[in-house]
Formats: structure tokens, C-alpha cells, sequence
């Protein structure tokens, strides 16, 4: 036992779980946590200049390091503007701790008005965050700590909340720090094992399915170490991608939606609707089952919701998507999976299709997209923004580096690129980060610009501008007979980087960003690359196709009752 404060607890705790960073603002309702971690010399806060940065940054650092991202807002409105990261962080299955303030203990739930009251503030995100809790003296908060981490390392990785009242973080009080929150690997039982691998030795045409949960899991090396040991070959979600290189010859490629209408669209998912057993792993199968109806689902996911939810003809292991690799593959080389041929002929076949049609696309988005991955070091992170060549990259956009690829998955946040590439490179300082963001994005959360200077985070944001809500204003007028409040009124990016201090460069069109991009990531300290281009019609990936029969463009048969 030890007498320290409640900010003092919460500090030593969250070093003793690892954490090296909080970002944050300080707040009335916080500043006795604020001196803890002043005062606590392993570890830092990083202040944003918006709340909604704090969660972003702590998401990107989530994914970029692998351990969980700790993020500071006073209660309240802080809440609330912190919600639209954990949103995020909550659709691609990152680990996020949110610490918020609260009101003093004795005004909780009387509505008396005061300072950044909210009613029932843990309710306002719990369908954003996987555990809410509260830690109301100095003797509490350790084992909330413990607990919101134990929350954070099992079961599926999802955002977490932590309300302190502003008393527990000055008052002083014996308190018991905790050793770190212990997370076993979930393992399936070795009957389901034994029957998953039989059923995918004898298959003809196996397939894997890999999503978000083999990256969580860390379970990219196990998943390579599969495909290589039973030549079966694999497809990736769009929250996948990455987890097996694409140039590796047993990988496809990744985010093939059934629905596509374009010629080597069609040629995936033929290959997918082939196969007599698909492995999904970590997967929500947000675009469907990839395979046929007759097929068998063999599923690995530590969600035990999303087991059997799928397909009727399951076998549901329920583990660790790594652990659950190194278990079963002894199984399959001992039931023969071991003998079967390489499928890398017809991978690479499938892959040349793609590539010959993307070719002779006529749409802007795929040449340029070439250029900058031409001009992007191989092993950089690149954080795409919800922008028209966002949308693109989730199918088309090329990775060979495990983590490397990040987007906001189904949450679709507007503007939570830069700030999210911040916190990758707080996690990564060693390695180069691009962020791909559009104009209206970027000006969401352009003020972390001071961020990035203050505290050297050297990332380059390249910003696509066309003065407007690019996707929105085609969408209109394509389906609509017309934009409406869609065009936007901008800074000259160029002047605006550099009144922060940060380097700013004009590009002289979108192939010029194989030249820049270099020079930008040679430079110390953010730099900001603006992209001026004008309309660019609809990205023809197959989750636009077709663009007219989307809810949001035509009325559905059925939603309408008589």
C-alpha cells in the first residue's frame, strides 16, 4: 500500500500496463490526473487542439504499435466531441482507452446544471465502447485500470471508458497498485480443431478469408506460415489488407464485394464461389459469405457473436486468431493438407486480370494511385481518408507490410485521417507515414497542424482538393439532377501549412506526387502537399456497383409500407 492521489494511481497504473503516451487536453475536471502524469516520468501526454483528436490519435497509435491507445477529455461536451474516434475505433476493432472526467460526485444524476453535466455520460457512448466503468476515490482507480485493460487484451479488441470525478483525482488515499491486466490466448477445444482440419484436408478448393482479427491478434506470421504449409490461398477484407503481402503468390488480393459487375471482379468471384470450404479468420463478413451456399465455413474469430451468424453449414472455432493458427496447423499436416499442389499459377492468373483491366481504365483514380505508390516507400503507413481515392485504395491499393494500410472501415469517418496519422507516427517515429486525405476532410481537424509541429511528428498529408464534398456533389448530380451546398470555400493550403510552421508544397497535378512525396518524407517536421483536380467520376470498384440501386440514391422495395 502507498499514499498517492488519484491522478498519481492512475498515472503509476497506466505505466504499469505499458502505456507510454496519453493524448489529450487538460481540463478543469482533469487537473488532478494531468499533474499525476506530469509528475510520473515514464510517461507523457501529448495535447491535441480538439477533443476529437485525442481518440483519433490514440486509435492510429493502436494499430501502428499494437498495444491499446489511452486518450484524456473532461466530461461532457469532451465526451461527446472524443465519440466520433471511438466510432471509429469501435468499427476497426482497436483497442482505445478513454479516460473521461466527471462532475463532482455528489452533483452525479441530480441535474443541478453542473459544469459539462450530462445525464448518464457513460450512456452517451455505449454503443461505441465494449466496457464502461468509474473509479470515484484514489483506492479504486487501480482496479479500474486493470480491469478496463483486461477488457481491452481479451475477447474482441474495442474502445473502453474510465470516468474519474474530479475529487478522486486530487484526493490522497492508501491505495494498492495492481500488476498488469492478464489476458490468455482463447484456444478451441481439440475435438473442434480435429474436425475443422479434417473437413480442409479433404476439400478440393479450399479458400482462407483473413480480416482485421488476424492483424489484432498479431497473427500475421501464422497466417502466412498456412497458406505456405497447405497451398491454400487467401483473400483479404478490406481490414485485412496487409496481412499477407499482395505480392505474395498465394494472396488474391483483398475487399471483393459478390455484387461486382466489372469483368476481373467477376473472375474473383468465381474463384471465391468455387470453393468447397472457406477459412474465415477474424472476419465479420461485412460483404457476405465469399463462397457458395453449398460450401462449409470453417470460422475463426475470438467474437464468439459472429461464430455461426454466417453461413448454416459452420464449424465455429471460437480463439485467438493466431493461437488458433499454430493449433491447427500440426492437425492439418498430419490429416495430409500438406500434400496439396500450389494454386500460385491460377493466383497469378487472376492477378494479371485484374491488372490488365485496371490498365485500361479510363478514370483518373487508378494511374494515380500508381504514381503514388511509386512514390511511397514500401514499408510507410498510409492512412487514407473517406476521399474519392480512399474509396479506390480499399480495393486496388497495393500492401506488402503487415499494419501498413489503415481506413475507418464501415464508421466511415470524415476527417479522422490526420489526426489518426499522428498518432501512428507517435507509435512509429522510425518509419515513414503519408496521409491521403481531400479537402473537406482535412480542414475537419486541419488545427492539429500546431500539434504536429509542436511536438515534431513529421507526417505528410497529401490533400486532394477540389474545392468541394467531391463524392457528395457527383453523387447529386449524377442521381439527383444536381449539386446542392456541396462546394467549398478554401484556404491556399500552401500558406496555410507554413503559417504553423510546417512546410507546405503545391503539386502540379496527381502524377507529380511520385515526385513530391519523396522529397516531402526527406523533409524534418510535417509537410502539407496540396493536390489541386477537378470532378472525377464515380471509383469503379465493385461496392459501387451499381451506384443507382443504393439505398441512399432509390427508393427500396419493402421500406416503404402500404
Amino acid at each position: 500500500m502507498v499514499r498517492l492521489s488519484g491522478g498519481e494511481a492512475l498515472a503509476k497504473s497506466l505505466v504499469g500496463e505499458g502505456v507510454e503516451v496519453v493524448f489529450g487536453i487538460p481540463g478543469i475536471q482533469t487537473y488532478g490526473i494531468v499533474s499525476g502524469i506530469r509528475d510520473e516520468p515514464d510517461i507523457r501526454m501529448i495535447t491535441t487542439r480538439h477533443e476529437q483528436a485525442t481518440t483519433y490519435m490514440a486509435d492510429g497509435y493502436a494499430r501502428a504499435s499494437g498495444k491499446p491507445g489511452v486518450a484524456l477529455v473532461v466530461p461532457g461536451v469532451g465526451l461527446y466531441n472524443a465519440a466520433s474516434g471511438l466510432a471509429n475505433a469501435y468499427a476497426r476493432s482497436t483497442p482505445v482507452l478513454l479516460i473521461a472526467g466527471q462532475i463532482p460526485r455528489r452533483a452525479i444524476g441530480r441535474n443541478r446544471g453542473a459544469v459539462h453535466e450530462i445525464a448518464d455520460q457513460a450512456g452517451a457512448v455505449r454503443s461505441v465502447t465494449k466496457w464502461q466503468g468509474q473509479a470515484f476515490r484514489p483506492s479504486e482507480v487501480p482496479d479500474a485500470v486493470q480491469e478496463a485493460f483486461r477488457q481491452l487484451r481479451t475477447g474482441r479488441p474495442r474502445p473502453v471508458l474510465l470516468e474519474i470525478p474530479p475529487e478522486a483525482g486530487v484526493e490522497r488515499e492508501e491505495v494498492e497498485l495492481q500488476s498488469p491486466a492478464h489476458a490468455p490466448r482463447i484456444v478451441p477445444d481439440r475435438e473442434a480443431l480435429q474436425e475443422a482440419a479434417g473437413v480442409i484436408a479433404r476439400s478440393r478448393l479450399p479458400l482462407i478469408y483473413a480480416g482485421g482479427g488476424v492483424a489484432r491478434s498479431d497473427a500475421e506470421a501464422a497466417l502466412v506460415s498456412l497458406a505456405e504449409a497447405t497451398n491454400i490461398p487467401v483473400i483479404t477484407s478490406s481490414g485485412g489488407k496487409g496481412v499477407i503481402s499482395d505480392s505474395h503468390p498465394l494472396s488474391y488480393g483483398s475487399c471483393f464485394s459478390p455484387r461486382g459487375e466489372r469483368q476481373e471482379m467477376n473472375q474473383l468471384y468465381e474463384v471465391m464461389q468455387s470453393a468447397d470450404v472457406a477459412i474465415g479468420i477474424g472476419a465479420r463478413f461485412s460483404l457476405g459469405f465469399p463462397a457458395s451456399q453449398g460450401a462449409t465455413l470453417v470460422n475463426i474469430n475470438i467474437d464468439d457473436t459472429q461464430l455461426a451468424v454466417h453461413h448454416p453449414n459452420t464449424i465455429p472455432l471460437h480463439g485467438d486468431a493466431g493461437e488458433t493458427i499454430r493449433a491447427l496447423l500440426p492437425l492439418l499436416i498430419q490429416e495430409g493438407a500438406g500434400d496439396r499442389p500450389s494454386p500460385a499459377e491460377a493466383v497469378r492468373a487472376a492477378r494479371n486480370l485484374i491488372a490488365y483491366y485496371d490498365i485500361r481504365l479510363k478514370e483518373p483514380q487508378y494511374p494515380a494511385l500508381e504514381a503514388i505508390r511509386r512514390g511511397v516507400p514500401e514499408d510507410a503507413f498510409v492512412v487514407w481518408d473517406v476521399t474519392q481515392f480512399g474509396y479506390y485504395a480499399r480495393t486496388h491499393w497495393q500492401v506488402n507490410h503487415p499494419k501498413t494500410y489503415i481506413d475507418s472501415g464501415y464508421s466511415f469517418n470524415l476527417g479522422y485521417a490526420f489526426p489518426t496519422a499522428l498518432g501512428v507516427k507517435v507509435a512509429r517515429p522510425d518509419r515513414p507515414v503519408v496521409c491521403m486525405t481531400g479537402d473537406g476532410g482535412f480542414m475537419f481537424n486541419s488545427s492539429e497542424i500546431s500539434t504536429a509541429v509542436r511536438y515534431g511528428i513529421s507526417v505528410v498529408v497529401v490533400v486532394f482538393n477540389n474545392d468541394s464534398y467531391g463524392n457528395v456533389a457527383r453523387d447529386l448530380t449524377e442521381a439527383f439532377g444536381g449539386a446542392y451546398e456541396t462546394y467549398l470555400h478554401n484556404p491556399d493550403f500552401v500558406k496555410f501549412a507554413e503559417s504553423f510552421g510546417a512546410v507546405g508544397m503545391r503539386a502540379d497535378g496527381l502524377m507529380d506526387l511520385e515526385r513530391l512525396i519523396p522529397l516531402a518524407l526527406e523533409r524534418q517536421g510535417p509537410v502539407i502537399i496540396e493536390v489541386p483536380f477537378g470532378e472525377m467520376s464515380a471509383p469503379p470498384a465493385p461496392q459501387f456497383a451499381p451506384l443507382y440501386n443504393l439505398p441512399w440514391t432509390m427508393p427500396q422495395e419493402g421500406l416503404i409500407e402500404s
